[in-house]
């Protein structure tokens, strides 16, 4: 990952929800409080970034707890992680999160749940097969598949521009290679 990669920038501003250990002068303005305290307990949406910055964060005291402890986002919950479980193909994944897959392993990351990791991987699994699909069979796809195809996360939607190019290019370079010999 680059620093300059654009989807890994637009992954760490999705919210994360985080709940505040302690009260913290100075950054009541996350709280729309400016100048004011947070309080302990209060729990705001925060960006992937910021969130995990304060969760590894403990103040001026080593040793001590972290300022904030990270909550499961939206697009991860358990809700979201059941309909995976029973169709992957049936969730709008670009609805939950634009950049699903990356948010997914960051979080995975943070929280190592290992049935997470097998529902995210399975729905990348089901997901892709029915992606190459559509992109070898455009004309399906623009009659059956456009509700799909419309749901997909950037990850997948670079899986589909590569299944649909990869065919062309290697025609191409078949028809040059011919023409060399």
């Amino acid at each position: 990952m680059s620093y300059y990669d654009v989807d890994a920038i637009l992954t760490d501003a999705q919210k994360l929800p985080c709940t505040f250990e302690i009260d913290v002068p100075g950054l009541g303005y996350l709280d729309g409080n400016p100048g004011g305290t947070i309080k302990a307990g209060t729990k705001l949406d925060l960006p992937l970034w910021l969130g995990v910055m304060l969760a590894v964060s403990t103040g001026n005291n080593p040793g001590s707890q972290p300022l904030v402890t990270l909550d499961f986002p939206a697009p991860l919950q358990q809700r979201v992680v059941n309909a995976l479980k029973a169709d992957p193909n049936s969730v709008d994944l670009r609805a939950q999160a634009p950049h699903f897959y990356p948010l997914g392993a960051q979080i995975m990351d943070l929280f190592e749940d290992d049935d997470i990791v097998d529902v995210l991987t399975e729905t990348f699994r089901t997901r892709a097969a029915r992606i190459a699909d559509h992109a070898h069979n455009a004309q399906g796809a623009l009659t059956d598949g456009a509700d799909f195809l419309r749901g997909l996360d950037e990850t997948e939607r670079q899986l589909f521009r590569s299944a649909h190019e990869g065919p062309k290019g290697v025609k191409t370079w078949s028809q040059n290679l011919k023409k060399t010999t």
